[in-house]
């Protein structure tokens, strides 16, 4: 069990060496993912926010009382009998009762005038010498009946200032499948006394002020015609226009699509039957849409231009902006260097492509030695025990080996010679810094970094390191070039800037598949570093 130990260590060390990241595996917290339809309706987030009932410190001084609000009503001054300091309830009919003066008309006067309106009524009995202060305590809170497309039909509280929103947020807001989001009344008795259009509000700010009266009913309609939209597009909703059909030009109003969108792929039903069609952006302006339609946005115009990167030791910009088929060499004449910062001869690319490539051919040698691992029979018990343990650290090497990140990196420059490769949207070309040290890693005694001698050789380096370890591979030298470039096999010469690693050696007798453990660590190590053209 020793060396099996020994062998993940190893196995692990290679990583390290190897130049390459390990990506983080990033969980989802629990209980932050939210459930959707395939397609999320327009508007849909005006409802997931909290959906309490606010509880008002102070009243609007535009709030009109209506009965049942209560004021606070102090009375002062000279005249002893009409001294008052107490809390008064608007009443059924509308008054407000002052001891000693009588009734004084409330509802409907505004919560700055109220006070205004007591002192004139004081001042039909005292010209002077008597004050008065009142003050709006609390505006009773009135109910309001939320029903059709909502997920909480019912009735619920708020004040006459409250919007449509407050009351569809108590009521668990629009049903995303029954409900509409366009077609929205306020029913007074029986007749509706305003429409609302929650669009309006969403794509521009627009939402009608009104004040509810006490028994009003917020009715939200059935949903109208909807079109799901996809692709390139701002807005990837599921949009409602109300009748059977709209024009296209309507959805990119919604939808906003992006500059580079060429196209556009419709696909519903037409008499029953499944219908599709592939239109360009000024054509489906004027096409007709219908419900339950499906529009991906589509990019297949051609563009003239192409973005690159520059990264390392360059002055100057870091991105520029080429023409579709530019080559390598043409856009170097345009980059500032430092020749004596700058490692010129040993420029490389970072391609997306090829990292995908790269990614894909060790994940297809991971699984063939997972499934060697799992499918491998023992003729006796104390065999199936060796197995067992051996799985259990190849799947711990396997568990490691699935989380490597590649960079695709293709090789093109070689002693000084630079490929004129085509280059690709989004290539990051990378000009290394010049470098005096040379790298020792992997089964040498010290593995560490060493001032670069022209006169020594590989094993001179090793030497320096300390030698071999008991484990080395003395046979598998590799040297990794700062472009990525890899070198194996006899009369290796080292340059600056250069690493040298020395691969472990696995036994045949401890471990039944360390052929294909050895495939996957050259993967990792050497072809998952770099791609040469030449």
């Amino acid at each position: 069990m020793k060396k099996y130990f020994q062998l993940v260590i190893v196995v692990l060390t290679l990583f390290s060496f190897s130049g390459l990241v390990i990506a983080e595996n990033n969980t989802v917290a629990r209980g932050e993912a939210v459930k959707y339809l395939a397609y999320v309706p327009f508007g849909v987030n005006i409802f997931t926010g909290s959906s309490a009932t606010q509880k008002h410190t102070s009243v609007d001084p535009n709030y009109q009382l209506i009965a049942g609000d209560k004021v606070s009503l102090h009375i002062w001054g000279v005249a002893e009998a009409v001294q008052a300091d107490q809390v008064v309830t608007v009443d059924a009919n509308g008054k407000l009762f002052i001891p000693k003066i009588g009734a004084v008309q409330a509802a409907g006067v505004r919560a700055s005038n109220i006070q205004a309106v007591v002192k004139n009524k004081l001042r039909e009995r005292y010209k002077a010498g008597v004050e008065v202060y009142v003050n709006v305590l609390t505006a009773a809170p009135l109910r309001v009946f939320v029903t059709g497309g909502v997920l909480r039909p019912g009735q619920y509280a708020g004040s006459p200032t409250d919007s449509v929103i407050s009351f569809l947020q108590q009521a668990g807001g629009v049903d995303s499948i029954r409900g509409s989001y366009r077609n929205i009344r306020i029913m007074r008795g029986n007749r509706a006394v305003k429409t609302v259009d929650l669009y309006a509000f969403l794509l521009w700010g627009k939402l009608p002020r009104w004040k509810f009266n006490d028994g009003d009913t917020i009715l939200v309609g059935q949903q109208g015609g909807t079109v799901n939209v996809e692709g390139e597009v701002r807005g990837k909703f599921s949009f409602e226009f109300g009748g059977r059909s709209t024009r296209g030009i309507e959805v990119i109003k919604y939808a906003r699509p992006y500059k580079k969108a060429s196209n556009v792929m419709v696909s519903g039903t037409r008499r029953g039957k499944p219908w599709s069609s592939y239109l360009s952006i000024n054509s489906f302006k004027s096409t007709h849409i219908m419900d339950g339609d499906t529009l991906r946005f589509v990019t297949d115009a051609q563009l003239k231009t192409m973005v690159v990167r520059i990264e390392g030791s360059h002055l100057g910009s870091s991105y520029f902006s080429i023409k579709r088929g530019t080559r390598l060499k043409e856009l170097l004449d345009y980059i500032s260097v430092d020749p004596n910062e700058a490692d010129i001869a040993n420029i490389y690319l970072k391609r997306k492509s090829v990292a995908l490539r790269q990614k894909e051919n060790l994940e297809k040698s991971i699984f063939r030695l997972e499934r060697a691992v799992l499918t491998t029979p023992a003729s006796s018990d104390g065999e199936a025990l060796i197995r067992a343990k051996e799985a259990e650290l190849i799947l711990q090497f396997v568990k490691h080996a699935k989380l490597v990140r590649v960079d695709g990196r293709v090789v093109v420059s070689d002693n000084g010679h630079i490929s004129n490769i085509r280059l690709e949207e989004n290539d990051v070309i990378v000009i290394p810094k010049k470098s005096d040290i040379v790298i020792i890693s992997g089964e040498v005694q010290m593995p560490q970094s060493i001032v670069y001698a022209s006169n020594a050789t590989v094993y001179g380096y090793i030497q320096r390191a300390g030698g071999f370890t008991e484990r080395a591979e003395k046979q598998k030298i590799v040297i990794v070039k700062p472009n990525g470039q890899i070198l194996m096999g006899a009369n290796l010469k080292v340059s600056s800037g250069d690493e040298i690693m020395v691969f472990p050696k696995i036994d045949k007798k401890i471990m039944q598949f360390n052929k294909d453990i050895m495939t996957i660590i050259f993967q990792i190590a050497t072809s998952a570093k770099a791609v040469g053209i030449f």
